[in-house]
């Protein structure tokens, strides 16, 4: 068995990232972060890696933060939760959203608390219809974070956000999908199939583009239609002006697939 806590898998085109930590339900230690945080950066600095795909080894996606690692009775003092989140989650998250290529996160099973989080920040989410998502903050006295009020609040409005926060209640997979809060649930067995069919198309695709899709996307949140018209105009001169948007017009034209080059 691979014991890395994070398995760092380079395929064609793309990045495998699973969390390695099954005998705890892949929940974060400091070593499972910084290992994370490595493989991302290495990702985004591979020329020739077009897309990112995150899973769990075992039974479940993420089950959140190691409460071993953050327990008061053991430690003597109660903890810096925010300390945590200023040095871990909170870097992660924004490392996920800045990624230049499209982060793919196939849920495999439970994703609860940080856990949840953490794969909401991915920019496309398919998980298992066995699989169930848990803001389970409130079960032990704190509230969700990694990013949880705002991808809550953002996806699903305020009277679902303060229901699954404060009552903990497990949001099935189709139930999540039927929400808007991830993409899609699949079968099982489907899981896998569908997500590296995801990272493949990705890998043969304008990564420029997709980046700045995400950017444009991103900004909708916070901009008013005037100003994301504006950041519209100043993406699209930047796609215009790039290789792949004159090979995609060459191939069109041509009647052929487009070729797509990565570094």
């Amino acid at each position: 068995m691979n014991e890395a806590p994070v398995i760092h898998e380079r395929r064609d085109g793309y990045h495998v990232l699973t969390l390695n930590r099954p005998d705890r339900l892949n929940s974060f230690n400091e070593a499972q972060h910084l290992a994370l945080r490595a493989a991302l950066e290495e990702c985004a600095a591979d020329a020739a890696c077009g897309a990112v795909l995150l899973t769990g080894a075992g039974r479940g996606f993420c089950a959140g933060q190691d409460l071993s690692d953050r327990d008061p009775t053991i430690q003597g003092e109660s903890p810096d939760l925010g300390m945590t989140l200023e040095t871990y989650y909170n870097p992660l998250v924004r490392q996920i959203r800045g990624m230049e290529k499209p982060v793919i996160c196939a849920v495999n099973g439970v994703a609860a608390g940080a856990g949840a989080n953490i794969a909401f920040a991915c920019d496309i989410v398919l998980a298992a219809k066995s699989a169930k998502f848990i803001q389970a903050f409130s079960k032990i006295g704190l509230i969700p974070d990694a990013g949880g009020t705002w991808w809550l609040t953002r996806h699903l409005g305020e009277a679902r956000a303060k229901a699954l926060a404060l009552t903990a209640t497990p949001l099935p997979a189709e139930d999540a999908a039927a929400w808007g809060l991830i993409w899609k649930a699949v079968d099982d067995d489907r899981l896998m199939v569908e997500a590296v069919a995801l990272a493949e198309g990705f890998a043969a695709g304008p990564t420029r583009a997709y980046a700045l899709t995400k950017q444009a996307i991103h900004a909708a949140s916070a901009n008013g239609l005037e100003d994301q018209l504006e950041v519209e105009r100043n993406l699209q001169r930047e796609a215009g002006w790039s290789d792949d948007y004159k090979e995609g017009v060459k191939a069109f034209l041509e009647k052929r697939p487009a070729n797509f080059r990565k570094g």
